[in-house]
C-alpha cells in the first residue's frame, strides 16, 4: 500500500484509520526530538526529515537537486516503517539501537539496513525513537554522509 500524497498533511490524512494514532505519535516523537536544522518534507512517497539544500547545497549524490535524506516514516501495507540513515551509516548507533531495542519492546526487532518495521503499531518504542533522534545533529549527519558515501 503506497500512500499517494503531495504534502505531509495529505499523507497524514491518508494513513489508515486504525494506524493514525500510532503514526501521528511517531511523527510527533520525531519532530519533538529532531535536532535543529532538519526539515520535514514529503520525499520518496514518505514523510521525510532532510538536510535542506540551503544548509547542504550539494544535495543527495543520487539526485543533487534533492535535499540530503536522513529519516523517513511510512505506512506500508503490513507495517509502519521507520527509516533512519544513522542506524545504517554509524556502527555505534546501530549497535546501540540493537542492544536497547529489547529493553523497550517485547517483540523481536524486525530490521533491514536502515528500516525498522513495526507490525504491531501499539508496540512502537517511542521513548527509544526519541533517544535515537537526538543522537545525530545535522552536522554529524553531513560529516558521516561525506565520509561514507560522497568520496
Amino acid at each position: 500500500m503506497t500512500i499517494l500524497a503531495n504534502t505531509v498533511e495529505e499523507y497524514l490524512e491518508k494513513v489508515p484509520e486504525e494506524r493514525q494514532e500510532f503514526f501521528n505519535k511517531l511523527r510527533e516523537t520525531i519532530v519533538a526530538n529532531l535536532p535543529e536544522g532538519f526539515e520535514e518534507t514529503l520525499q520518496y512517497g514518505m514523510i521525510g526529515y532532510v538536510v535542506p539544500l540551503s544548509r547542504y547545497p550539494d544535495g543527495y549524490h543520487c539526485k543533487p537537486t534533492e535535499p540530503l535524506p536522513f529519516t523517513h516514516i511510512a505506512s506500508q501495507k503490513n507495517f509502519i516503517a521507520l527509516y533512519h540513515s544513522g542506524i545504517y551509516g554509524n556502527p555505534e548507533i546501530h549497535d546501540w539501537w540493537v542492544s536497547e531495542y529489547p529493553k523497550h519492546c517485547k517483540r523481536k526487532l524486525d530490521m533491514g539496513k536502515s528500516c525498522v518495521r513495526f507490525k504491531k503499531p501499539a508496540e512502537i518504542p517511542y521513548e527509544l525513537i526519541a533517544a535515537l533522534m537526538q543522537k545525530i545533529t545535522v552536522q554529524d549527519w553531513i560529516d558521516l554522509y561525506e565520509k561514507n558515501v560522497k568520496k
